[in-house]
Order: structure tokens, then C-alpha cells, then sequence
């Protein structure tokens, strides 16, 4: 079976994905996680991070975890 890449991001509207640009599709799952977070608490939302990845990257993953999302559910598994 032969995949093809994407090679920009899709956005689905009316239960169809069509091709959008990297700022709205950006916008959209910034206002996703925001309406969670609106309507739910900001302790529905979770983040894994990579064990693999640069303590850089953890660092702002956890940043924006806390920071902007308000809560500590983050884990980048290291224990393993």
C-alpha cells in the first residue's frame, strides 16, 4: 500500500477535510483546546511529551502546559 504526505495541514469542515492554511489551522486547535478548557476546567486537558526529546523541548511543553493551559497534567515518561 502507498501513502502519500501531507504536505500541508487539513482542516474538516462539514465532516470533509479540505486544505487550509498553517494559521488556521493553528487558530482552530488553539480554539479547540481552549473551548475544552472553557467548558470543562482546565485539568481536562493533558500533555505527553517525548522521553526522547531535548530537555528544550520538555521544558516548553511543560511551560505551555502550566502556563497557558493551567494545569500539571504533563508527563514526558522518563522513568522508563
Amino acid at each position: 500500500m502507498k501513502y502519500e504526505r501531507l504536505t500541508e495541514p487539513l482542516v474538516r469542515d462539514n465532516g470533509s477535510l479540505r486544505p487550509a492554511s498553517w494559521e488556521e489551522a493553528l487558530d482552530r486547535a488553539a480554539d479547540g483546546f481552549r473551548a475544552a478548557v472553557d467548558r470543562h476546567g482546565s485539568d481536562t486537558f493533558g500533555m505527553f511529551s517525548c522521553s526522547k526529546a531535548t530537555n528544550e523541548v520538555n521544558f516548553i511543553a511543560q511551560k505551555f502546559t502550566r502556563s497557558v493551559i493551567g494545569t500539571n497534567n504533563i508527563d514526558s515518561c522518563n522513568r522508563t
